[in-house]
């Protein structure tokens, strides 16, 4: 469970049952303020819940699982930081690359930070979203979906157990959204790592396979307490 007050209302969010397997495309729809951001923050392991019963994680088909809720009640940042950064990778609405760095560094930063070789993992990723003639550009340089292209390079690049996307496609036009989107589904199918995205876009996300999961939102009579529960 995760509660947050904020201006009088507080908010809840509850999991009672959630699984999902290695490998599967999962989908979380729903509108703005029902708990989205914090849902994928929570299983990104960015966010700690305030009541935790179980969480477990198995990162690779015959590795044992990893007790996420011992690692929280403990407060061990360092394996919780460890674990994200060799396990997950996370696209954000606004992509969230550095200005500085150009392209070809933005996509290899996760790869450089965990000591990967240079394999030409960058360039096959590049080239699978066509910005392959952008490398050596800064993210200034480029449109709003070509930078989208690259935050979701970047995600992919260290090869992660599982990637989760806040809306990726939020601030772009449909035929661009539609499009980007089947490539970043298409490319973890290949690469076989576990997706979740939230989107507002069921009709589309529905024919490219994901699996929704489902939740409601109720608020109490008097309005000072939203409560948004989800399972899967």
């Amino acid at each position: 469970m995760m509660t947050r007050i904020a201006e009088g209302i507080e908010f809840r969010l509850t999991v009672p049952s959630l699984q999902i397997s290695l490998g599967e495309k999962i989908a979380l729809i729903g509108h703005s303020g029902c708990g989205k951001s914090t849902l994928l923050d929570i299983l990104a392991m960015i966010l700690r819940p305030t009541h935790a019963g179980a969480f477990r994680f198995r990162p690779k088909k015959e590795a044992p699982p990893i007790d996420v809720a011992k690692a929280w009640s403990q407060k061990d940042l360092n394996f919780m930081g460890d674990l994200r950064k060799h396990r997950i990778g996370y696209v954000m609405q606004t992509g969230g690359l550095l200005p500085y760095l150009t392209v070809r560094d933005n996509i290899n930063l996760s790869r450089q930070l965990l000591g990967m070789p240079d394999d030409g993992t960058v360039e096959t990723l590049a080239k699978n979203l066509s910005i392959q003639h952008h490398l050596n550009k800064h993210p200034d340089l480029l449109s709003t979906g070509e930078r989208q292209r690259v935050a979701i390079a970047r995600a992919l690049a260290h090869n992660p157990s599982i990637v989760i996307a806040d809306e990726p496609t939020a601030s772009l036009d449909p035929i661009a959204s539609r499009k980007i989107m089947a490539l970043f589904v298409e490319l973890t199918e290949e690469m076989q790592i576990t997706v979740i995205i939230a989107s507002h876009d069921w009709k589309h996300i529905k024919q490219l396979g994901l699996r929704r999961l489902a939740h409601r939102t109720t608020q109490n009579r008097a309005g000072t307490v939203t409560e948004t529960k989800v399972t899967g």
